[in-house]
């Protein structure tokens, strides 16, 4: 069941694209990954079977993992005392408690490769977010270092925008820009190196960071999963290509290429095979990452 207001027992406080969120108190929160896939900053009419379950499996892997680089937003509630059976049921896999924070109001993406938006910014300028590369670089060329390549905060049904660093030391201050780079680009390093070992190559991904009540930078919502990253089977890697990926790249690319949609309503239906195509794709980006 998806509905996104299946849950009744708390009061909720957000819906995205993909999480929804519910109050237990002042400080804390239920955050649940539903099965919602958001591609072009739209959400899609068909949900993808159980995608909110991988999601936060691998996100919960990345918390404990990356947890000695920046602390994160999870709590351990038990939600028994909340919830009811039915709604435990719903949650299970796919439910958090974490805590409440001030969101930082800009995206955090760190890239290691060129793919996607940066390509097509590189093409056209040289350079992506301000940040010049050097020339003759094809599509999915490694960088010669990962780079911090922050953007707007889009609402649901805008599009982000990249922005330069003096942009975003505009919005969050020169200090927390340069605290916000410094430990995105730590975490995508040791997150690379793992992925690694697993045969994967993590090209980019983005991360979501608040302040608590003490202003400590915290780590939030999703971390390194399909939906916020772009991922590579080394097998199939290929620069001068868009290299086969296991995350809604493959939806992208449908609804792109393969029937042209313009990206304007109506909305597209997915077909069922792109549907178990898509499922399947996170399923095995979970297997091959934590088993």
């Amino acid at each position: 069941m998806q509905s996104d207001s299946f849950i009744k027992s708390l009061d909720k406080i957000y819906s995205g694209k993909v999480r929804d969120l519910y109050a237990i108190d002042a400080q804390s929160m239920l955050m649940v990954a539903s099965d919602r896939l958001s591609t072009f900053d739209i959400i899609l009419n068909q949900p993808i079977p159980d995608k909110g379950k991988y999601l936060t499996q691998i996100s919960l892997f990345w918390f404990d993992k990356l947890a000695h680089v920046v602390p994160n937003h999870l709590l351990n509630i038990d939600l028994g005392k909340y919830l009811t059976p039915l709604e435990l049921d719903y949650v299970a896999g796919r439910g958090t408690t974490v805590k409440r924070l001030k969101p930082l109001p800009i995206e955090i993406i760190v890239r290691g490769y060129l793919a996607g938006t940066g390509y097509k910014d590189y093409v056209k300028s040289g350079s992506i977010c301000g940040i010049k590369l050097p020339q003759g670089l094809a599509n999915a060329a490694p960088l010669p270092q990962p780079i911090f390549t922050p953007s707007t905060k889009a609402k649901t049904g805008d599009h982000d925008e990249n922005i330069t660093l003096k942009e975003c030391e505009a919005v969050i201050g020169s200090e927390l820009t340069m605290q916000v780079a410094d430990i995105a680009i730590k975490l995508y390093n040791e997150a690379c190196r793992y992925a690694l070992t697993k045969n994967i190559i993590i090209a980019d991904t983005k991360f979501e960071f608040g302040l608590d009540e003490n202003n400590q930078l915290t780590l939030m919502d999703e971390v390194l999963t399909p939906d916020s990253s772009r991922f590579w089977d080394t097998a199939t890697y290929k620069v001068g290509i868009n290299p086969p990926s296991f995350d809604k790249q493959f939806v992208r690319d449908y609804l792109e290429l393969d029937i042209k949609w313009n990206k304007l309503p109506p909305i597209p239906d997915l077909p069922a095979h792109i549907i178990k195509q898509t499922q399947d794709k996170y399923h095995e980006i979970t297997q091959r990452l934590i088993g």
